[in-house]
């Protein structure tokens, strides 16, 4: 925990450290025979270069060793599916919800412009561009079947996520229903590979100071302070979607499917909910979370124990409404119109991914990775998102666990549990 709060910090001062010296030297200025445009460059695209190289193996090994762990568990059957719907349905209601109000709020343009330019992003390919915005309604049917992958390795080497997801979860699912040794084997060597790529990608993450104040210090050497008030319009449009979902739309799914009292449900999970926002941990706060379930809500610990574990491993509903907002705010700053298929394929990309790949090291980051490889839009505008990630992050952590909170009372409430009964 020390060090995620240290890496915070370290983070928190490359971005401040980056925009100063993007400030203090220009694109054509140099120190002796050194160029600092150069350096910058140098750091910011090692630094993505490193990120692109875990995403795959990572995610390899989180979705199939998550999927098999939990379908081998004790717990399928009737508690297992109202808990998955649970998770499944408000992550979608999320990722709706920031779909909508990043395209209402267009915080990728500044004066009904694209914001890119000021906010020094480099070009994005014509082709890429018109085939982002030539997919519309029409290429759904597609979309759906490039979901299957004809070859799975391919796909792999060629950075399609979205169908890679696909097979992962399907594989998982096979691990989880192969017969005894067979399926442990073959669950523990993907237990294995993730713990691995988890070390690796923990060295990647390490270095991620070094890489943002490249990429910070790049930008603002090209823009100044003009790249800054995009960047505040994309946070209040994520801070007003993550508001919507946890004080609007879970409070009206506890209300109406569970009908139990929200507002003393939230007086119940208050403390917990403190704790999520304040460590960024949805691991962290899981102890908490479970006593104020058990012993606040009066939840039994047979749903407890169950549907709480299982929503910190599947359930992201304000990381995955972040990545949804994340993507298309880089798109309008790209000045790319995503087609309703782009944007139908971003929903689908942070539902899986944010299943999958809960509980891993910067989780956002490489969800994010996922989603913008998913459309092809290009990583460096994570550059931008990672800018004010941290504050953001607090936010969507709480609404997490809000939700992971929020399921368990109705999933309790649905199998005849009196729930919530006092103050």
């Amino acid at each position: 925990m020390t060090h995620r709060r240290d890496l915070h910090w370290q983070i928190l001062a490359a971005l401040g450290l980056g925009v100063g010296a993007g400030l203090l030297w220009g694109e054509t200025d140099t120190i002796g025979p050194v160029r600092p445009y150069a350096v910058f460059d140098f750091l910011g695209a090692t630094f993505l270069r490193a990120l692109k190289m875990v995403i795959v193996p990572l995610i390899t090994g989180s979705i199939i060793s998550g999927v098999a762990s939990v379908g081998a568990g004790r717990g399928l059957g009737r508690l297992f599916g109202k808990t998955f719907a649970w998770y499944v349905t408000t992550s979608l209601l999320a990722i709706l919800t920031g779909l909508v109000l990043v395209n209402l709020v267009r915080p990728g343009l500044s004066g009904g412009e694209p914001a890119g330019t000021a906010m020094g992003l480099g070009e994005v390919r014509p082709a890429v561009q018109q085939d982002l915005e030539s997919t519309g309604a029409g290429d759904l049917v597609g979309i759906l079947q490039r979901m299957i992958p004809e070859n799975p390795v391919g796909a792999a080497a060629e950075g399609q996520m979205l169908p890679l997801i696909f097979f992962c979860v399907l594989l998982g699912v096979a691990i989880a229903r192969l017969p005894g040794p067979q399926g442990q084997q073959l669950a523990g060597f993907f237990e294995a590979l993730f713990g691995a790529m988890m070390k690796v990608t923990g060295w990647v993450i390490a270095t991620a100071p070094l890489g943002i104040f490249g990429l910070m210090a790049k930008i603002t050497s090209n823009a100044g302070f003009d790249a800054l008030a995009p960047l505040l319009r994309y946070g209040a449009t994520v801070a007003a979607a993550l508001l919507i979902h946890g004080a609007v739309t879970l409070p009206l799914l506890v209300r109406l499917v569970g009908r139990l009292p929200a507002l003393r449900h939230a007086r119940v999970m208050a403390p917990a909910l403190l704790t999520a926002f304040t460590t960024r941990s949805s691991s962290a706060t899981l102890p908490l979370t479970m006593d104020r379930i058990e012993n606040g809500a009066g939840v039994s610990n047979r749903v407890t124990s169950f549907v709480l574990p299982l929503g910190s491993t599947i359930n992201m509903d304000g990381t995955a409404l972040y990545e949804c907002v994340a993507a298309l705010f880089i798109a309008q700053a790209y000045g790319i119109e995503l087609g309703f298929g782009a944007q139908f394929t971003v929903v689908v990309t942070a539902l899986l991914a944010s299943i999958g790949a809960a509980g891993i090291p910067a989780a956002g980051l490489v969800m994010m990775s996922i989603v913008l490889g998913a459309v092809g839009l290009p990583l460096e505008g994570i550059a931008l998102i990672l800018a004010i990630d941290p504050l953001l992050d607090m936010g969507r952590t709480m609404v997490n666990v809000w939700s992971d909170s929020c399921g368990a009372v109705v999933v309790a409430r649905s199998e005849g549990e009196d729930v919530l009964q006092g103050d």
